[in-house]
């Protein structure tokens, strides 16, 4: 025996593109429900690094109705972001319900949507999956071959340098948040080694003056150049999708400052438990940390929308082939602006609009039922 509940449209994840969603159904007078598995909104920000600052300055990042309240030209905090959700669903009334893990969304012959999550079944005409597509933390196997001395940590479960052992440290993965991890272990007194190759950076600091000028320009190319609809978009899409996204906040002069220690070779193996590079180095370190990125999965859709890349097939959100089922929050959804705070809007409403036009489907009423 479980629980069936029936709502028009079920948003699974409380993140900026789901709420951005839940305020536009809202305006539209489509009745919707967030699902949330945290215990608050926001906390899958409170829980990132404690330094981590955004990249973009507060007038780029505010969901519709509701300018984030800081000044121009500072950077929230990722705890500072989170408070900002939790503030948004409190003031628009947007329906969250918290703890709630989702463990399979799948069609029904008749074409609705029953979501389960926790003994409980949501059937809906519509079913937007918010949550993103890197959830689940990526470590490469040679993790397993490491001397159990070292201390491993991947991005996602590290704070703050009060984790790491004394000596040092190996950060794997040049990306942004490789950059930002390597930087603080030299500075907080640990020989630190950056492996990776860095896939870009931006032309000039994010909190200097030039930025007050680059970063209009910056802002109008990820919304309206580097999209599905330009050919330089196209040929960016994949590579971001692979996580080859530019450093922003901390960049090359940062680190060697800093006086990290860059090598482009990867980090393929290990000899004697200890991390081998590409070049031949092996490091004699204490502390590694991965910042490998994550993978994607949505094995929990049935049936399967994913394709060969093991991102879902759709157009814009839209998945055909599956009336009622969307996605918003997607890397390079529509554009480099999708992945962006400020720019989830542009795709939320596009989804919301398509929602709202679809004809209605009667799931009779809201009140709970017992199904066996």
């Amino acid at each position: 025996m479980s629980t069936r509940e029936h709502i028009d449209t079920v948003i699974v994840g409380a993140g900026q593109a789901g709420l951005a969603t839940a305020y536009y159904l809202g305006r539209a007078g489509v009745p919707c429900l967030v699902l949330d598995e945290h215990d608050r909104v926001g906390d899958q920000w409170r829980r990132r690094y404690d330094s981590l600052l955004l990249n973009t300055p507060a007038q780029y990042d505010s969901l519709p109705g509701w300018a984030f309240p800081a000044p121009r030209w500072t950077f929230p905090s990722s705890t500072d972001m989170g408070d900002y959700l939790e503030a948004y669903a409190g003031r628009f009334a947007i329906d969250v319900r918290h703890g709630t893990p989702v463990t399979s969304i799948e069609q029904q012959a008749d074409g609705t949507w029953v979501v389960c999550c926790d003994g409980a079944e949501l059937a809906a005409r519509n079913v937007v999956v918010a949550i993103g597509g890197e959830r689940h933390p990526k470590v490469p196997a040679l993790a397993a071959e490491v001397d159990p001395g070292i201390r491993q940590l991947h991005s996602s479960t590290y704070r703050n340098p009060g984790q790491l052992l004394p000596g040092p440290v190996l950060v794997v993965g040049a990306g942004q948040s490789g950059a930002d991890l390597a930087q603080e272990a030299q500075r907080a007194g640990h020989q630190t080694w950056l492996s990776g190759r860095v896939r870009g950076q931006s032309p000039t600091p994010v909190d200097s003056r030039r930025a007050h000028v680059l970063l209009p320009v910056l802002w109008f190319l990820a919304n309206h150049v580097l999209t599905t609809s330009t050919p330089a978009g196209r040929r960016m899409k994949p590579v971001v999708r692979m996580g080859g996204t530019p450093l922003v906040r901390t960049r090359t002069t940062d680190l060697d400052a800093a006086g990290v220690t860059r090598v482009e070779a990867r980090t393929e193996g290990t000899e004697g438990g200890l991390p081998r590079l590409a070049d031949g180095q092996v490091l004699d370190v204490a502390n590694i940390i991965w910042c490998t990125g994550f993978r994607q999965d949505f094995s929990l859709i049935r049936p399967s929308v994913t394709g060969e890349d093991g991102w879902p097939v759709d157009e814009a959100g839209v998945v055909p082939g599956a009336s009622g089922l969307y996605f918003v929050g997607l890397l390079f959804q529509r554009g480099f602006y999708s992945m962006l705070i400020g720019g989830a809007w542009r795709d939320a409403r596009r989804i919301a609009e398509h929602i709202a036009g679809r004809p209605p489907v009667d799931l009779g009423e809201r009140t709970s039922a017992r199904v066996g």
